[in-house]
């Protein structure tokens, strides 16, 4: 009895795969066509990205009266505006796949004592926006840090000699 309900959730989860297979090569071809622009410094410049987030223009009107610097100020404000729009329609097309896995059973629901992995999944750190060499990226990041170790030079000998070998 066991068995025919877990072959029959193993069936339903077969025909919900080929369904969510269907929409994402859908919402893969639409993702293709994405694109997202921003603008700044007044509308005078506007950069557009594609959908992995490459320029594919930049355009530039009335900015004779603008430095270098604020033009570089105002093509970086404008490409983190498409950025964004691009997060956000990108977000909006991904929704239904979303929607279509959460209302899939996870393994954990399937096989008792089974951890629900998903709790396990690391946050995602939002990268930052500060420009190459700001102490906001000066900043040491020592990664991981363990914490349950035991220090390698107190298991050593202090020399190793031929007598050793």
């Amino acid at each position: 009895m066991a068995n025919e309900f877990l072959k029959g959730e193993l069936a339903s989860m077969m025909d919900e795969f080929q369904k969510q297979m269907t929409v994402l090569a859908d919402v893969q071809q639409r993702r293709a066509r994405l694109t997202a622009s921003g603008t700044a410094s007044q509308k005078r410049i506007t950069v557009t990205l594609n959908a992995d987030g490459v320029v594919i223009e930049a355009r530039f009107t009335d900015t004779d009266d603008l430095t270098h610097e604020e033009l570089a100020k105002a093509v970086t404000e404008a490409a983190q505006e498409a950025a964004a729009e691009l997060s956000r329609k990108t977000a909006d097309l991904m929704n239904p796949i979303q929607q279509q896995r959460g209302r899939m059973p996870k393994m954990s629901d399937l096989i008792e004592d089974f951890p629900n992995l998903d709790t396990h999944l690391p946050e995602l750190i939002p990268a930052s926006l500060a420009p190459p060499n700001s102490p906001e990226r000066q900043q040491h990041d020592p990664g991981m840090v363990f914490t349950d170790v035991e220090d390698l030079d107190d298991l050593r000998p202090s020399r190793i000699s031929a007598d050793d070998w």
